[in-house]
């Protein structure tokens, strides 16, 4: 045990990488587990404690093979929580040099965080919350959501149960960053309305500070429309809707290249209005490839959202409508395929309507709302004419 100490410290001391690669995957074979223990102890302390060993063994693919051995065989407690400090160094050496995101998110989500204060591994709780939200965005990255919305829950629990807020000292930018992770995952999962919503509140709570340039502020709301357009039809994406519609920045999106097409398509499906072919075909090229993804019905997310938003438009013009018209009228499907859709959405409740498939034709039902709708808009016409009639009577005399 102390020959093998000595070989490290003197491995260490001189770079000898490939000795270090001996003694730590077979020469301490024949230690007991408790000296293994020692032995990767001592290791990691020399390692951080030396001025020229790191980063430059981490270049060197057998020093990088006993480091994890020795990560792997640590005792519960490591002096001044020396193993903490190497795993930081390897995490800053693989997301600056390397860029390897994957690597880098593994290592820092080995961390020792502790919330008991006194104890070598105590990490207060902005501290242990950073350090989710970088695995997490590391884990973004790549694209591996499941990994990114396990590390990014994990600082949500933490905000929570300490009540971090934004009046924290240095707890701005952290929760801005926890913000903008989560409201990524949940968009790369999908899940588009919940990310609108969190994609609208970054774009508007940070209006007023610094934190954020107004810049990336508009581009958070153009976000926000982007997974609002993408929502499911329902009553509380249509109040999305409305709250993007209402942001008076909206017509500002025109002039960012990413978001050109973005407020006349969210402005047509808040006004219930029929979104043309080409406008779908603007919005969907300035899409992520998550967003663009084939559904089991054959078509893509944004075709299916907009076909189901064109069938309500369609049906507040019209009482009975042909299936080869309904899809020469909505421009991105054939008759078949707007059947389809049109029989999944009766069956669900978000058209009221029946299928006369011997006629080929869709039949709308009128709702109790559109016929009280149309009742006072027939009021408010009379009323007007009325008005007006009495102002013409008026001036006759």
């Amino acid at each position: 045990m102390d020959a093998l100490q000595s070989v490290v410290t003197s491995a260490v001391q001189s770079g000898n990488h490939a000795r270090l690669a001996s003694v730590f995957s077979s020469e301490w074979t024949s230690l007991g587990q408790g000296e293994q223990r020692s032995l990767a102890a001592h290791f990691v302390k020399s390692a951080v404690s030396s001025p020229s060993f790191l980063p430059g063994a981490f270049r060197n693919p057998p020093a990088v093979e006993a480091v994890h051995a020795a990560l792997k065989m640590l005792p519960p407690t490591v002096e001044g929580a020396a193993d903490n400090v190497l795993r930081q160094k390897m995490f800053d050496f693989l997301l600056n040099d390397e860029e390897d995101y994957v690597a880098a998110a593994r290592v820092l989500s080995t961390m020792r965080m502790e919330a008991e204060e006194g104890s070598p591994y105590y990490m207060p709780p902005q501290e242990r919350c950073d350090v989710f939200v970088k695995v997490a965005e590391c884990y973004l990255e790549e694209d591996m959501t499941v990994e990114a919305e396990g590390a990014v829950t994990k600082a949500g629990h933490i905000i929570e149960a300490a009540g971090i807020t934004m009046a924290d000292e240095g707890a701005v930018t952290l929760l801005l960053r926890y913000k903008s992770t989560y409201a990524r995952v949940l968009d790369a999962n999908r899940k588009f309305l919940q990310a609108a919503m969190r994609y609208h509140d970054l774009s508007t709570a940070y209006l007023h500070t610094d934190a954020i340039d107004a810049d990336d502020l508009l581009s958070m709301l153009g976000r926000a429309v982007t997974c609002a357009i993408l929502s499911p039809n329902s009553a509380q994406r249509q109040r999305v809707l409305g709250l993007v519609y209402k942001d008076e920045r909206l017509a500002q999106l025109d002039a960012v290249p990413e978001f050109q097409s973005h407020s006349a398509v969210l402005t047509k499906m808040y006004l219930n209005r029929i979104v043309q072919k080409r406008e779908l075909e603007q919005f969907e090229s300035s899409l992520a490839d998550h967003q663009k993804a084939l559904m089991a019905d054959g078509l893509t997310i944004v075709e299916r959202g907009v076909l189901e938003h064109n069938m309500v438009a369609v049906s507040q013009l019209y009482a009975s409508i042909y299936f080869s018209q309904l899809g020469e009228l909505l421009g991105v499907v054939d008759g078949a395929k707007a059947e389809r859709v049109a029989a999944k959405m009766i069956g669900d409740g978000s058209l009221s309507g029946s299928i006369d498939e011997v006629e080929g034709v869709l039949r709308f039902h009128p709702t109790k709302a559109k016929e009280e709708s149309a009742m006072l808009h027939w009021d408010e016409t009379i009323t007007s004419f009325c008005v007006q009639l009495n102002k013409v009577t008026d001036a006759v005399r």
